[in-house]
């Protein structure tokens, strides 16, 4: 349903945005980090699968007025005055975000991922609860059971697996703890599982047991806008998200859900996780939803996919190890030990070369292997060529010594100054 939203005709319009000139005469120390930080950016190859670049559209969301407005609460029941046209942007985002995604509610208001998954769990849990989710050790996340985080304190974690020979994620084992453990909830997502989760599979197992099923799709939800990835929306119970990764937006969260879990996923963001929403963001991740709706984005989140398998190949191809075969998504997880190197040891030679990514846990292994995606460079314009040349660079810098080593920040260079991040 279309929701109207009353804006006036013209607000304050000389308003041109704020000016990086201000801040340079202002405060010329956290100017120069801005710049240095715009230059490491377009001077090196951003590969972290978790990174993207957004558009100046969103960039001009996130440095505007809505920054200053206090908005606890939710459109039409806030505990602030003045709230008419960040009731307006939040409307709008909701509504894009349900139009997107297929889902009967949006929460468009967590700050993070994290926090969309804490709320998640505030909303259908109680501490003590069990909860089967991914281990860490086969690409779960922190909030997926680590003892170092509210999630491994308050609820009683049990993980699932890969399968040893392939390291794909092993249903017979998800169901068999499953039915063991009778959990309250069962989690499917990962932070460097390169395939599609077999949503269907776990909306049935969490039947079986009774459990509510929750998605933590915030590697994956940038796809699944632009049609490059299946849905968890009609399986899962509820879906948390980030808004940035392959989506483009800013950094941020939000949970999708069914209309009867509404109420309880509200109420759970606020006032139980958060207080006041951060309205430019809010209105930064209303952009990305718009932006993300075009078919301009459609093209784009299949580019990344198809980037990324080349990519895998690639690497393949030069001596690594690619988990699970290759990938379905932006992610690609690799062991470099191939190349007489673990993942902690690569991760530093790519970064002198000016590559850089993440490492990430070896399912059955020992060490660390690399973690990385294609969503940032996929933005930059660059196609399967650059990816076939990207992993030849990646072997060049695990290997090349002396003057050769020396010589590779330049050829990256080079490569990332043909596809400006910040072209203008």
């Amino acid at each position: 349903m279309s929701v109207t939203h009353h804006v006036p005709a013209a607000v304050h319009p000389t308003y041109e945005g704020p000016s990086f000139d201000t801040l340079r005469r202002q405060d010329p120390q956290i100017a120069d980090i801005l710049l240095g930080e715009a230059h490491r950016q377009s001077s090196t190859l951003q590969l972290i699968a978790a990174e993207n670049f957004t558009s100046p559209a969103v960039l001009a969301a996130l440095g505007s007025p809505l920054a200053n407005k206090y908005a606890e609460g939710y459109p039409g029941a806030r505990h602030h005055g003045g709230c008419e046209l960040v009731d307006a942007a939040e409307r709008i985002a909701v509504e894009r975000a349900t139009a997107l995604f297929g889902a009967e509610h949006a929460n468009v208001q967590p700050h993070s991922g994290s926090s969309a998954v804490l709320a998640a769990y505030a909303a259908l849990l109680k501490p003590g609860d069990k909860v089967l989710a991914m281990g860490l050790a086969y690409g779960g996340h922190l909030t997926h059971g680590s003892p170092a985080n509210f999630s491994g304190r308050w609820f009683d974690f049990v993980a699932y697996g890969v399968d040893a020979e392939t390291g794909l994620i092993d249903y017979h084992q998800v169901r068999t703890l499953a039915r063991h453990h009778r959990p309250k909830a069962i989690v499917c997502g990962s932070i460097s599982y390169p395939r599609h989760p077999d949503y269907a599979a776990f909306r049935e197992i969490a039947d079986e047991v009774g459990a509510y099923l929750i998605a933590d799709a915030a590697h994956p939800m940038g796809l699944i806008a632009g049609g490059a990835a299946p849905s968890p929306v009609p399986y899962a119970d509820v879906v948390c998200a980030t808004t940035h990764k392959v989506l483009r937006g800013p950094r941020g969260g939000m949970i999708l859900c069914g209309s009867e879990l509404a109420e309880r996923i509200d109420r759970a963001v606020f006032p139980f996780t958060q207080g006041g929403a951060q309205m430019h963001s809010v209105a930064a991740k209303a952009v990305a939803f718009g932006e993300a709706a075009t078919p301009a984005y459609t093209a784009y989140a299949h580019q990344v996919v198809a980037n990324a398998r080349v990519l895998a190949e690639g690497l393949e191809a030069e001596g690594f190890t690619v988990l699970t075969g290759g990938t379905d998504t932006h992610l690609i997880g690799a062991d470099p030990a191939g190349l007489g190197v673990d993942g902690r040891t690569a991760r530093g030679r790519l970064a002198a070369a000016g590559m850089v990514l993440d490492t990430c846990a070896l399912p059955y292994g020992d060490g660390r292997g690399i973690r990385l995606g294609t969503a940032a460079v996929t933005t930059q314009g660059m196609g399967q060529r650059e990816m076939a040349r990207i992993a030849v660079l990646f072997t060049a810098a695990l290997r090349s010594e002396g003057e050769q080593a020396r010589e590779l920040p330049a050829q990256v260079r080079e490569l990332v100054g043909r596809f400006p991040p910040f072209a203008g």
